[in-house]
């Protein structure tokens, strides 16, 4: 049974998609090792939406005691 095709998100090689590939998403170690040091280099981020809610009380805006 032959499972879809996708593109490797790294480098953009077509692979099929199935258990015998254990990299997947990825085509191989090397990207799998590339994507995950972007991420710990912090070149990947998730956006934050910064919240304009104003109905932080003062305590939540207080200095924390030492």
């Amino acid at each position: 049974m032959a499972g879809r095709v996708v593109s490797c998100p790294q480098c953009g090689a077509s692979i099929e998609w199935n258990p015998a590939n254990r990299f997947r998403p990825f085509c191989s170690e090397r990207c799998k090792m590339i994507d995950l040091g972007a991420w710990a280099t912090e070149r990947y981020r998730v956006p934050v939406a910064e919240s304009d809610d104003s109905s932080l009380s003062d305590a939540d805006e207080s200095p924390r005691p030492n």
